[in-house]
């Protein structure tokens, strides 16, 4: 089973507590892992103060900074009561992909939780959000928290994609599988399986089509496959009939309306890379981000492949 040691949450700018606080408490303390919070912070004004009297706003820079560590300390003292070991930091700089990315990369985190707000469509039409470009290149397992009404989560929904053949996404699968039956075992939760059934691979390029459009026959062959593939995964993970899912439809829809419909604290899903001009494989996390239904738990393939 999967360990987790080390948990990073990219806290707001602003000091105030958000779900992704409750959620990171909530993770860290039931799986026993080191909780490092960090905020970056940076005032526009101070900085172009700076340009004409460096001394004084170098001292008005660090007061400011002061009172946010201050206040980021105290919440970490409220969490250290629970028996949590808990870091701070508050970085001076703009909360932008590249500083996200190159903390990561220096922290290396096991797992990086955030929180992440409905964006309108023309909005990321003509502003790519930070959170959408962090789930393609976060190279660790990244949570993007909705709502932690269940600080601790209750139910667990684990999206796995059979469609790809498992040499394509660097056994995805059962990264997904290993890190959802790791939390609910951690947090006591409920862990369901579901694959949704549109898309699937008839040869070794990577690329797929509607079963629909094949014949009957060859059809039957592929879901046959598929869910010979479900039910071994389902076993090796001990769950339940009862949690047992499969749908059809576009997956993203799917998912997200099975996760609204029965209440999930936490939808676990892959995103990854292959080689050649395609690109992505299976963008459904980022099609689902779109609609979050609630938190989500995105999984990253093996290192090796482009994250």
């Amino acid at each position: 089973m999967l360990k987790l040691k080390r948990i990073l949450l990219i806290a707001p700018s602003e000091m105030t507590l958000t779900p992704a606080f409750e959620r990171a408490h909530a993770l860290a303390g039931a799986t026993g892992a080191l909780l490092h919070i960090v905020a970056f912070d940076y005032v526009q004004a101070l900085a172009v103060a700076g340009l004409l009297d460096h001394d004084a706003m170098a001292q008005a820079r660090e007061g400011y900074l002061q009172v946010h560590r201050h206040w980021l300390e105290q919440q970490a003292r409220f969490q250290r009561c629970s028996g949590i070991q808990v870091t701070t930091e508050v970085v001076w700089a703009r909360s932008s992909l590249t500083n996200l990315l190159e903390y990561v990369n220096d922290f290396l985190p096991d797992l990086v939780i955030k929180d992440t707000h409905y964006v309108p469509a023309l909005d990321r039409a003509f502003h790519r959000p930070v959170d959408w470009r962090l789930l393609r290149e976060c190279p660790t397992h990244l949570h993007l928290v909705t709502s932690a009404q269940n600080p601790k989560p209750l139910k667990i929904l684990a999206a796995i994609d059979l469609s790809h053949l498992e040499e394509l996404t660097q056994g995805l699968n059962d990264r997904i599988l290993d890190l959802a039956s790791t939390l609910a075992a951690s947090c006591g939760a409920q862990l369901h399986l579901l694959n949704v059934s549109r898309w699937s691979e008839i040869s070794d390029a990577p690329m797929s089509v509607p079963t629909g459009s094949l014949d009957e026959n060859l059809r039957n062959a592929i879901e046959d496959a598929q869910q010979e593939a479900f039910d071994v995964l389902a076993e090796r993970y001990c769950i339940k009939d009862a949690h047992r899912h499969l749908l059809t439809g576009s997956p993203h829809k799917v998912i997200a309306r099975f996760a609204q419909q029965h209440a999930f604290d936490m939808v676990v899903l892959g995103t990854a890379y292959h080689h050649g001009p395609e690109g992505f494989i299976g963008d459904t996390a980022e099609s689902v981000l779109n609609r979050a239904p609630c938190s989500l738990m995105i999984v990253k393939p093996l290192s090796g492949g482009r994250m």
